[in-house]
């Protein structure tokens, strides 16, 4: 009897604490806004990781997304993915870290979270083919949510150098003279360095549309919004989007998000590898990229360095490049094609000399050609690629070769025999580049809806030397 009168007692106690516990408001951590300079918010009060995603509400009762890029002091140096219009001076600054759901131990302790646990994951897989998103993975084409329920932190895995399979198959680009004269590799990471309006785009589109990979990934970072809707509907086509998957993150998106839709795009083709398939992955641009962090460094002091980019630029480059590549053993492969953009056309700018060093080779596109109507304007005599002489055989590498120098060889004697000074005979390599000279340019130039295999594009190079 005694004992059903202390439960009782027990119970009434414990149901009055639950009233009391649910009437307390929960505890509120959170920062304060104590300076905004430019693209930079300053924040106090609350202590975050670099990288840390936060968010200030406004009094409109939207919000600023931001991410922590540095500190100084206990102070935190926020940069927004959107316009701060709105903010005020000690608005409050709220973490919005995402954890995984972890098992709940039985007893003891919960299991420590790590740094990949708090990161913010993003949609990846099948769901996105034929989507297009942006940086932060929100459908922009107006179909839907996306079906997709898999998701990856932005930061990827390290792959250890050793474990990663070797470039030993070719992939076909559907361009003759890429596959025929550059031939690239899978898992090979090339760079497209064009000034602009010479064609990058459309020769993109065609490699996107032709490619035997199974997947295309294509980035198109700090470019112009209209030509993010001409990239997808005119140059990459319907056939081209079915198995695409697009993120774009134009030029009127903050610093922040254009870098985060380069990690992104890495992110999905690194998903799609781990599924053991091999991904065209196609970066427009990397120089955007650059100029973004660039921006970023400059507005939290950063010291500039060679042309106004600081030294993070450059250690920035590399992080994302090697990324991609062929994944270990028994997964598939990324390769990568990223465009530079050259100031002037001129090839030593800081941003494609430092991406010629950590690419494995590069295609040129030449102005001049391009305003004589030759399409695609790649430079064959510029152009390289580091990888093909492993992965093709030595009558296509001879091949490849002879056709390059007498391509050279016409070009350095021009003049001479456009005045009708050079004398037929004295120079019979230069005789054989004279009568091949049509076939020659007819074989470089491919027209924007044909489609060129790699065995028909080695047949026509043996037909144009033979």
């Amino acid at each position: 009897m005694q004992d059903n009168i202390h439960t009782q007692r027990w119970q009434s106690y414990l149901k009055d604490c639950r009233e009391i516990i649910n009437l307390v408001e929960p505890l509120e951590v959170a920062g304060r806004i104590i300076k905004v300079t430019g693209l930079v918010m300053v924040a106090t009060g609350i202590k975050m990781p670099i990288g840390g995603a936060c968010f200030i509400p406004l009094q409109d009762g939207g919000r600023v997304e931001a991410e922590v890029v540095g500190f100084d002091g206990e102070n935190l140096l926020l940069m927004p993915q959107t316009a701060v219009d709105g903010v005020t001076p000690g608005a409050k600054v709220f973490s919005m870290e995402v954890m995984e759901t972890l098992p709940k131990p039985q007893f003891g302790r919960p299991p420590r979270r790590r740094a990949q646990d708090r990161a913010r994951h993003f949609p990846v897989g099948d769901g996105l083919l034929g989507r297009v998103v942006d940086a932060a993975g929100i459908p922009l084409d107006g179909l839907g949510p996306i079906s997709n329920d898999v998701t990856a932190p932005l930061n990827g895995r390290v792959i250890n150098p050793l474990m990663r399979a070797p470039i030993e198959a070719t992939m076909d680009v559907g361009v003759r003279a890429i596959n025929a004269m550059l031939t690239v590799g899978r898992g090979q990471r090339l760079g497209l360095f064009a000034g602009s309006g010479v064609g990058k785009s459309v020769l993109l589109g065609m490699m996107a549309r032709y490619t035997t990979a199974d997947v295309i990934v294509v980035g198109l970072i700090g470019e112009r919004g209209r030509e993010v809707q001409e990239f997808i509907e005119q140059i990459l086509g319907p056939e081209g989007l079915a198995r695409s998957v697009v993120v774009a993150a134009p030029a009127d998106v903050s610093a922040l998000m254009r870098l985060q839709g380069a990690s992104y795009a890495t992110t999905i083709a690194e998903g799609f590898r781990k599924q053991g398939k091999h991904v065209l992955l196609i970066m427009d641009s990397l120089t955007r990229y650059a100029m973004a962090q660039r921006e970023i460094a400059l507005a939290i002091g950063e010291p500039p360095a060679t042309k106004g980019y600081p030294p993070s630029v450059f250690a920035k480059l590399p992080a994302l490049v090697e990324r991609t590549g062929n994944g270990a053993r028994g997964e598939g492969s990324i390769t990568a094609f990223y465009t530079v953009l050259t100031e002037g056309d001129d090839q030593q700018d800081p941003i494609a000399d430092s991406a010629r060093a950590i690419l494995d080779g590069h295609i040129v596109l030449n102005r001049t050609l391009a305003e004589s109507g030759h399409y695609p304007a790649i430079d064959i005599e510029q152009s390289i690629s580091r990888a093909m002489h492993n992965i093709t055989s030595s009558e296509h590498q001879q091949q490849a070769r002879l056709l390059k120098q007498l391509y050279s060889r016409y070009l350095r004697n021009q003049d001479l025999i456009a005045v009708g000074a050079y004398q037929p005979g004295s120079d019979p390599m230069l005789d054989v580049a004279i009568k091949k000279r049509d076939q020659i340019n007819a074989f470089l130039q491919q027209d924007i809806h044909e489609c060129a295999d790699m065995q028909f594009s080695l047949q026509h190079l043996s037909q144009v030397l033979s």
